[in-house]
């Protein structure tokens, strides 16, 4: 496993990326043609704000192509009616997506109770990052107890037009899509969101 870190962290020199988190708070996917090797690029504070989709009020996707379910039976997004809804898009191996779990999973912790439902789809960035085992590894490492659909072939990814790891969506009790947030921080700004759409009524 080393070797493999070792690796991404030479990977990502070679890109032009550096040390991952100095200046970039987000890594964008970009397929090539044959959609066969994706480059990763950095995505900057600035570019960040220009990415970042404002919320739609359109409703959540659905998850698609989930290949298997980690912390849960398989769900859809019916079945999460009724409640606030954080998505957030991973990959275990990200030092962005590492940085941004311990907020996430307190978020979890914190407001489920009150009607917070958080999903982490993981989308895998390299091969090694698709293994189930390796998968549920990382859950334990980071106490990650909320559902966990593996997208390996990245057709949820795609239903949300994510190009992101971190991504983070909000829906609010009907489902409708009312915040997103791409990268690490603003995590106060998410939690204040959270906090407004609890005390909203799902009618």
């Amino acid at each position: 496993m080393g070797r493999i870190f070792r690796q991404r962290r030479q990977l990502l020199l070679y890109l032009g990326l550096g040390v991952v988190g100095a200046g970039a708070t987000a890594l964008k996917l970009k397929p090539r043609e044959d959609e066969q090797s994706p480059i990763v690029q950095p995505i900057t504070e600035s570019k960040q704000a220009l990415a970042s989709v404002k919320a739609s009020g359109n409703p959540l996707p659905d998850f698609q192509g989930i290949q298997q379910w980690l912390n849960s039976a398989p769900l859809s997004i019916a079945d999460l009616k009724g409640n606030a809804v954080l998505i957030q898009f991973w990959t275990f191996a990200c030092i962005n997506c590492q940085r941004t779990l311990p907020y996430v999973t307190r978020w979890h912790r914190q407001y489920a109770a009150q009607g917070l439902k958080v999903i982490g789809i993981h989308t895998p960035e390299f091969a090694f990052e698709r293994d189930p085992s390796n998968i549920r590894q990382a859950i334990e490492k980071h106490q990650i107890t909320y559902p966990v659909p593996v997208d390996n072939e990245y057709k949820t990814w795609k239903a949300y037009q994510n190009e992101y790891w971190p991504h983070l969506f909000l829906a609010d009790r009907r489902g409708l899509m009312r915040y997103d947030h791409i990268g690490e921080g603003a995590y106060d700004t998410t939690e204040q969101m959270i906090q407004t759409l609890l005390k909203e009524s799902a009618s």
